[in-house]
């Protein structure tokens, strides 16, 4: 398995240009809220918990994200938390305001649309493809890439920026 360092290089050597980065600060989240919300699909009850999809999936990426690193997959489960949160919150707002399930899920294929079309303009600006395009799992990186460039900015995470710099190159404006 890749460690956490070279994951976040690979995927910064196709996110150099901060327009770019700054178009991944909403379409990112963006696109895990939507995912979120259209595998937000009630599967039951495990003592007496309510039990999704999404929560299911939101287990499995914790341990990967936790295995990566303790600190910052513990960011990113505190991120997809909130978006669980928000989606059965919609969900059971919509629900009893007596719309059709399917307007749910119709919701959360246009959150997701609209996060992806940010994203394209981001790449545009960029010059490069998208990173999951030559490895599947910058889908899971990217999300943990923000979350770390969002830490960043606020003073966390700085000697592994500065290792991720050394490698990927400077940021262009």
């Amino acid at each position: 398995m890749k460690s956490l360092e070279q994951h976040l290089i690979n995927y910064a050597l196709y996110h150099r240009d901060k327009r770019n980065i700054a178009t991944h600060f909403v379409g990112v989240p963006l696109i895990v809220f939507a995912v979120v919300w259209m595998t937000f699909v009630p599967l039951g009850a495990f003592f007496q918990v309510p039990v999704s999809l999404s929560a299911c999936l939101i287990l499995l990426v914790s341990i990967y994200y936790l295995a990566l690193s303790p600190t910052l997959g513990s960011w990113m489960i505190a991120f997809l938390l909130l978006c669980q949160g928000g989606a059965g919150y919609a969900f059971s707002a919509m629900a009893q305001a007596g719309v059709d399930v399917v307007w749910f899920y119709v919701t959360g294929l246009t959150l997701f649309v609209v996060g992806w079309v940010v994203q394209f303009v981001g790449h545009y600006f960029e010059g490069k493809k998208p990173a999951f395009a030559d490895d599947l799992m910058g889908l899971l990186i990217g999300p943990l890439f923000v979350m770390m460039e969002l830490l960043n900015k606020v003073g966390c995470f700085k000697a592994l920026e500065q290792q991720i710099n050394n490698e990927a190159g400077p940021y262009r404006p």
